[in-house]
C-alpha cells in the first residue's frame, strides 16, 4: 500500500459513490463526471490500496470489504468538515444555545463584568455564559480551545497562537479615602513614600512583586505594602477605612463610596496608564462566534467612559 498522505480526497468521494451504486456508469452520473474519469480514478485507487477494491460483475461491480471500510472512513472524514461549514453558514446568534467561556483577571470581572454580560446577553440571548477569572492554567486552556475569549492587560505575554486586539486604555491615579490627610495637599514622593500601600494581585503579571515596588526602590524608598489581595472589595474596604493608598484607576470610585482620585507622583509616562486587550486563538479568527465576541467586546469598551 502506497503512502496515502497525498491522496486526492476526491478519489474517496468517487470510491464512496461506486460502493453505494455498485455501478461505475451510475456513479459517474451521480458525480457529474465522465465514465473515463471514473475509470482513471479507480485505477489511481488501486495503485494506492491494491487491486482487490472491486470485483467486476455482469451488470456492475461488487465492492470488497476494504472498499466498504474505506467508504465508511470517508463518511467519518467528511462529516466534521461538513459540520464546520454548516456552523459557518447557519450560525444565528439569536438562536445559539452553546457555551461561551470568557477568562479575565478578577479585577475586570468586578469592574466591567456586569456591562460585558449585558452586551453579550443581548447579542447571544440563549447562550450559556461562563465568566472565569484568570489562573495559572488559563493560557493552556485557551490554547486547547476550552476558552473562547480572554481579556488581559497588554503587559501579559501572549504567544503568537493568540490573536489579540486593543480594547481600552485606563488612566492611572492614586486612589485613597476622601479628604486624605496627605493627598489632599500633595502627591509628591517626599510626602507620600511612607504611606501604606495596598495592591491587587494580577496572576501572571505581579504575583510576587508589583512594578510599583521597583519604582519605590528607584526613588530610594521602600514601599510599605500593607495589603496584597485578589479581591477588589477587600482592597477598597481597606482604603476607605485607613490612610492606605492604591496606584490604580478612578474606576474604583464606582465600586466603593468614600473614595477619591488624586494625582500621581512623578513616575515614568509608561506607568501612567494601562492597556486592556482581548484575544482568542488565531485558528478561530474566522469563526462566527469568535468574531461576534470580538465585536461585542469592542462595542462595550468603546462605550465605557472612565470616571474623572
Amino acid at each position: 500500500m502506497k503512502d496515502i498522505k497525498n491522496l486526492d480526497l476526491n478519489l474517496l468521494k468517487l470510491l464512496k459513490a461506486v460502493v453505494e451504486t455498485k455501478n461505475t456508469h451510475t456513479a459517474a452520473s451521480q458525480l457529474g463526471i465522465s465514465q473515463t474519469s471514473v475509470s482513471r480514478g479507480l485505477a489511481k485507487l488501486r495503485e494506492v490500496f491494491g487491486d482487490q477494491l472491486f470485483i467486476r460483475k455482469a451488470h456492475g461491480v461488487e465492492p470488497s470489504e476494504l472498499a466498504e471500510k474505506l467508504a465508511e472512513a470517508a463518511d467519518s472524514m467528511y462529516s466534521p468538515i461538513e459540520k464546520v461549514v454548516e456552523s459557518y453558514q447557519n450560525f444565528d446568534p439569536l438562536e445559539f444555545e452553546g457555551d461561551v467561556t470568557i477568562a479575565m483577571q478578577i479585577y475586570f470581572i468586578e469592574t466591567y463584568g456586569v456591562g460585558i454580560f449585558e452586551v453579550l446577553r443581548e447579542a447571544l440571548p440563549k447562550a450559556r455564559f461562563h465568566f472565569i477569572y484568570w489562573q495559572d492554567d488559563s493560557l493552556g486552556e485557551v490554547l486547547k480551545g476550552n476558552i473562547d475569549y480572554l481579556i488581559q492587560f497588554d503587559a501579559y505575554p501572549l504567544p503568537q497562537e493568540i490573536y489579540q486586539h486593543h480594547l481600552h486604555r485606563i488612566k492611572l491615579s492614586l486612589i485613597a479615602r476622601e479628604n486624605h490627610p496627605t493627598l489632599s495637599t500633595t502627591s509628591d514622593w517626599e510626602a507620600i513614600h511612607e504611606l501604606p500601600v495596598v495592591r491587587i494581585v494580577f496572576d501572571g503579571i505581579n504575583t510576587k512583586r508589583a512594578p510599583i515596588e521597583d519604582l519605590y526602590r528607584a526613588k530610594g524608598y521602600q514601599a510599605n505594602i500593607s495589603m496584597t489581595t485578589h479581591s477588589v472589595k477587600v482592597l477598597l474596604n481597606k482604603i476607605a477605612n485607613s490612610d492606605a493608598i492604591l496606584f490604580g484607576s478612578s474606576y474604583m470610585l464606582e465600586l466603593q463610596d468614600g473614595l477619591a482620585s488624586y494625582p500621581l507622583p512623578a513616575i515614568p509616562k509608561e506607568m501612567q496608564q494601562a492597556n486592556i486587550c482581548g484575544g482568542y486563538l488565531q485558528t478561530k479568527r474566522g469563526y462566527p462566534l469568535n468574531q461576534l465576541l470580538h465585536q461585542a467586546m469592542q462595542t462595550y469598551f468603546d462605550s465605557v467612559r472612565q470616571p474623572e
